[in-house]
């Protein structure tokens, strides 16, 4: 893409810059089967998401991603991932840039994630993509970034530079980042407790490897454990009313998605992108694939509005969490409708269901996997017979 229409791209762009965010990039040597994972819990101001299939046109890759459903011209993705295999999303950073760009030129942050679902199949490709797009980029991000060769990074990203933090280089195995930049100014940014909590809840399945898409989605997206506090306030029955400060969880919070990727040698297209539209602690868990009918009718954008109808199925059970409409009443939310000593609270009963919709996931792939396998042992034959 010459230089000039990527300067178009991002002009005509209509944003919304992510508010906060929580993530992580797991290395396969950490995972149940070997596949590297990378998981974010959105928060945004626009409570309202969709997923959506973008078909492969002017050299560019077919891929899935996240969208803001007010969003109807899609200039902006905030998680997904490609043909090819390569995934990308980020969190906010607060502590990055110290420059004088105008704010009407910021917040571009999904543009330039479209841009590499476009264009990308590599790690190594979003670098040289940052490299080589126009200055300020309009950004201050946390990209985190995984290919179907097994390589991830964050790449720590302001209007002028970046620091890369690749996944092979990290002791664990695993990288984690909310909304700050370990290569910004220290103590300052935003999401320091959450970090902390998502390091505490994180580290049995580091000691153990055992690492699967459902410790994302049924378990950080669902766990009121603070840090700071030093309680875990998730299964406690004694409690009705939580302040929502710097749980993983969030009023604002509109997606827990883990994408999986393959092994080595895998078909790219068996990626999977398993997602929790809306609200996490009230969502079903559901694949995405980028092959035909992979994107499930309910999390794609329909009607006027363009809303998903499983974000707004989600979004009327956060309303009953957060009951509270006068004064600062937002700010507090009713634990019981999640978790309850009946064991009737929506956490309670959708868990079961998720870990069931992973299961039949599951089968699908195997039954991909299969289909594909016997398709490349084919075409190695009639090969060999041309030969």
């Amino acid at each position: 893409m010459r230089k000039r229409e990527i300067i178009a791209v991002l002009l005509l762009a209509c944003t919304v810059g992510a508010l906060a965010c929580t993530s992580a990039i797991v290395s396969g040597r950490l995972t149940a089967n070997g596949r590297p994972l990378m998981w974010k819990n959105r928060d945004t101001s626009d409570m309202n998401n969709r997923v959506k299939r973008i078909e492969a046109h002017d050299s560019c890759y077919a891929f899935v991603g996240l969208f803001d459903a007010r969003d109807k011209r899609d200039t902006a993705a905030w998680m997904g991932y490609n043909e090819k295999g390569f995934a990308i999303m980020n969190t906010a950073s607060y502590n990055l840039n110290h420059d004088t760009v105008p704010e009407r030129d910021m917040d571009r942050e999904g543009v330039v994630m479209k841009l590499a679902l476009e264009r990308c199949a590599t790690v190594g490709d979003f670098e040289r993509l940052l490299q080589s797009l126009p200055k300020p980029l309009g950004v201050e991000a946390n990209f985190g970034v995984i290919d179907a060769q097994g390589n991830g990074a964050y790449f720590e990203t302001g209007n002028f530079a970046y620091t890369k933090y690749d996944l092979a280089d990290a002791p664990d195995g695993i990288l984690m980042r909310t909304n700050y930049s370990m290569s910004g100014r220290p103590n300052d940014g935003m999401g320091y407790v959450r970090y902390e909590n998502e390091k505490t809840l994180l580290a049995p399945h580091i000691a153990r490897r055992d690492f699967t898409p459902a410790v994302f989605t049924e378990q950080l997206s669902r766990s009121f454990y603070h840090s700071l506090l030093g309680r875990d306030f998730t299964h406690d029955t004694s409690v009705t009313w939580l302040v929502d400060q710097d749980f993983i969880p969030r009023r604002i919070s509109t997606a827990t998605t883990v994408i999986e990727s393959v092994l080595p040698g895998e078909n790219p297209l068996l990626t999977t992108m398993w997602i929790g539209l809306g609200y996490p602690p009230c969502a079903e868990v559901m694949p995405v694939w980028l092959w035909e009918g992979g994107v499930p009718a309910s999390l794609q954008g329909q009607g006027p509005k363009n809303h998903a109808p499983q974000c707004d199925l989600v979004n009327a059970r956060k309303d009953s969490v957060f009951s509270i409409a006068r004064g600062n009443g937002k700010h507090y939310l009713d634990l019981r409708m999640l978790y309850n000593a009946a064991g009737t609270g929506y956490c309670q009963v959708l868990t079961p269901r998720n870990m069931q919709a992973y299961q039949a996931g599951y089968a699908e792939l195997a039954k991909r996997r299969a289909q594909y396998a016997k398709q490349a042992a084919t075409a190695k034959k009639n090969h060999r017979k041309k030969k």
